[in-house]
């Protein structure tokens, strides 16, 4: 009788880049059946903005640097193009936002449909248990709870739980975060040791396909007669009327520059009226906020929000977090207060909700309460 144990198969998502590749050589070395997968998320001709194609997500320098790892290690590598997918879940949505007055976070979105729900759907295919990524977080199955809880990775830096928020049970579940417990420094050192190339490779902060970071321009370029469509709104101070804007979706809420209007005190946007297309204008201090509602909300935690809960609550990927209260409304909606009003909350942005270093919900804000 065979009781030789089957070795577990891992999908690695692998970009080219340093964090993804060092993920897949941990999996390699933990003694996982490797598979690495490359996503194709969009054409370049679909999006513009891009004069150095070779150095950005999704090129042909990435793909031949995550196959070249793959090589080295001696696991199979395939490319896969979700483009389709990717512009009918995250770059339609993300311009159907701004023409909405909102500023989307499209990495949340791309999280939980492509890299995960779509991906492991390959994995299934390929026989894979589960998916493997770079990402700096960690997850955990709570007996007590009974569900998959995710956390913040230990570099504090790094992590990257706030644009996870949206992975399902069963997306957490099967999925391996092995850099969760490294810091970036460690992540460098062990790839300059292994003689990944990327070790030293520049991070990319900007959006994906946004790889210019202009969006109005990736706006004009996308949406044909947009400028035609959306110019000679106003902007509106106090009730009156002080300027003309280029069109509401090239704004954001606490942006200053670029108003092309001047005033005795500096004056910052801080809302957007798509319907009457009217940017409206005030004073720093006019752009703090008590409170907000969101809706898309996923509980990741709890099955349901413990009223008694100590939570923390980040309102944009940089934010350090504040203290709150939270609640879910029956409409499946969350109201979050917080102790200390707070500074530009953004409707399309994410909430999420903290507990210590767990995440316990998140959701896109629809409202900011005054």
């Amino acid at each position: 009788m065979n009781h030789t144990k089957k070795v577990p198969r891992v999908v690695v998502a692998m970009s080219g880049g340093v964090d993804s590749s060092v993920a897949a050589v941990l999996m390699v070395e933990q003694g996982y059946d490797v598979i690495g997968v490359t996503i194709k998320t969009y054409d370049y001709e679909d999006v513009g903005g891009n004069d150095d194609r070779d150095s950005s997500c999704c090129s042909i320098d990435g793909i031949n640097m995550a196959r070249s790892i793959a090589s080295k290690y001696g696991f199979p590598h395939y490319v896969f193009d979700f483009s389709d997918r990717f512009k009918r879940e995250v770059i339609d949505e993300f311009a159907t936002e701004y023409l909405a007055g909102r500023t989307p976070n499209p990495c949340v979105i791309c999280n939980r449909k492509i890299k995960w729900e779509y991906l492991l759907e390959k994995a299934e295919s390929l026989g894979a248990d589960s998916i493997c990524t770079g990402h700096y977080a960690r997850v955990r199955f709570d007996e007590k709870l009974q569900r998959y809880v995710l956390s913040k990775g230990k570099d504090g830096v790094k992590d990257q739980s706030y644009a996870l928020y949206g992975l399902s049970q069963d997306s957490l579940r099967r999925t391996i975060f092995p850099l969760g417990e490294m810091t970036k420094p460690e992540v460098r050192e062990l790839a300059a040791n292994r003689g990944i190339a990327s070790a030293m490779k520049p991070e990319s902060y900007e959006i994906c396909f946004v790889a210019d970071n202009n969006y109005g321009r990736f706006l004009k370029d996308y949406v044909p007669g947009l400028d035609q469509r959306l110019q000679g709104g106003s902007i509106v101070y106090d009730g009156k009327r002080v300027g003309e804007h280029k069109g509401y979706a090239f704004y954001t809420i606490g942006q200053r520059r670029g108003l092309g209007i001047s005033h005795d005190t500096p004056l910052y946007v801080k809302s957007i009226d798509p319907a009457k297309n009217v940017v409206e204008v005030d004073v720093d201090e006019k752009l703090y906020s008590v409170g907000l509602t969101a809706e898309r909300v996923n509980l990741v935690k709890y099955h349901d929000i413990p009223a008694d809960g100590k939570f923390k609550a980040k309102i944009r990927y940089k934010d350090g977090g504040a203290d709150c209260v939270v609640a879910l409304n029956a409409s499946g909606s969350l109201d979050v207060r917080f102790g200390t009003p707070r500074r530009a909350i953004t409707p399309g942005q994410s909430v999420v909700i903290y507990e210590g270093d767990d995440v316990v919900a998140g959701g896109i804000i629809s409202n900011k309460i005054d």
